[in-house]
Order: structure tokens, then sequence, then C-alpha cells
């Protein structure tokens, strides 16, 4: 980079003429900010780029794999490029409102979409509720592999107890972009619902979420 003319590197131009006048390989130059001997910084981005197929693949994922099979590439620049990443995902996430409220389906997605969308594994998340749907918790609570995780009924229920909730409700991804519940999905929604029941609580919902939308999980 120090061959480069200071009016052409990355962090001038962008601060001259605005980010939406850089590449993307330049952008993500400046959050690593340094390259390798005999590879510039914009060179390395490049290169990670395109050993992960393109922008969109590398925004999915996780700092450890980032920081692992090209020189160059550490923890710590690793941490920068994924918080980088999630910040994206979280402003263009709707803002919900300090307490949102849980009406329908919809609501429940909307809330739980933040935590879910960009995966490469799938996570659970409930959404504790008061008893006028108002949000009083929303965490993920288990994670899985790429095809599969865990839903224990009885951790759902203990968390919504012990934050004081009336009401509840979940919604895991599909890292593979498929919106069908499975029947191990249809069958948790069962037990979720009679769990509830058994311990005077109200089931809302249950949701599968997407990069590209929700679906409800309806019992079996």
């Amino acid at each position: 980079m120090r061959d480069v003319p200071v009016r052409d590197r990355p962090r001038e131009r962008l601060l001259a003429q605005g980010s939406e006048a850089l590449s993307d390989r330049e952008l993500l130059a400046l959050l690593l900010g340094a390259g390798v001997p005999g590879q510039d910084a914009v060179e390395l981005a490049g290169q990670l780029i395109a050993r992960h197929g393109g922008l969109h693949e590398l925004s999915r994922l996780p700092a450890h794999e980032l920081a692992t099979g090209l020189a160059g590439i550490g923890p710590a620049k690793a941490a920068r490029v994924a918080a980088a990443f999630q910040l994206g995902r979280r402003v263009a996430s709707p803002s919900p409102s300090p307490r949102p409220r849980v009406h329908g389906s919809a609501d429940l997605a909307t809330i739980a979409a933040p935590l879910l969308r960009g995966l490469r594994h799938e996570r659970v998340v409930v959404v504790v509720c008061d008893g006028a749907g108002a949000v009083l918790r929303t965490t993920a609570l288990t994670e899985g592999a790429s095809d599969h995780s865990l839903l224990p009924v009885r951790d759902v229920l203990s968390l919504t107890l012990a934050s004081g909730g009336a009401s509840f409700g979940v919604a895991h991804n599909h890292p593979t972009g498929r919106l069908a519940p499975s029947e191990a999905d249809r069958r948790a929604t069962t037990r979720l619902a009679g769990g509830a029941a058994a311990v005077g609580l109200r089931f809302l919902d249950h949701v599968v979420v997407t990069d590209g939308g929700w679906r409800r999980v309806s019992p079996e």
C-alpha cells in the first residue's frame, strides 16, 4: 500500500468521496488494517472474499472460521470483520420499540430474526412476554449443528418462569433456507403447548426464521 498514491488509498478515498465509492475488497481492507509481506490489505481482502465464494458467504462465517487457513487473518482481524457484519445485520433489521409486543406470529418472527439470520448453524430463541404480550426478554437458548438444534421444553419453561413471564414464544432458524417445518419441529410445538398448559403459561407460537422469511410451525 505504500506504493499507492495517498489520494488513491481506501481510507483517503472514503474520507474524500464517501464509502459508496469503495469496492467490497477496499471496504474489507479497511477492517483488516494491514496486509502481509508481498500482499497489501486490498489484495488480502480480495483473496479472503474469493476464498469463501463472495461477500455474502463471507458474512455468514463465524470468527473462528475466518481466522483459519489464510495467512494474515488472525483472531483480531477475524473478530473485527465478524463484528462489522453483525452490526450490518442489526442495522438492517427492524428496530423494535423499547417494549415491543407480540400480537401474533409475525411479531414473534420480527423480534427473533436479528438473533437468527445470517447463521450457519441452528439456534433456538425464546421470547418471554408478560400477560399483555409485552416482551420482557429475548434470548438465545441453545445452539445446534447445521441441520439440527435441541429444543428442550423444560429449559424453555424454566427460563420463562425465572424471567417473570406469563407467556412465551419460540423461534429457530434453518440455515439451509428451507422454510418448511420438519416433523421434529411440529413435535416440539406440541410439547411446548402441553408444557405451557401444565405450568400455567400461555404459549404464543413457534416459528421458523430464515434469511428470506418465516413460517409458523403448527403442532403435529
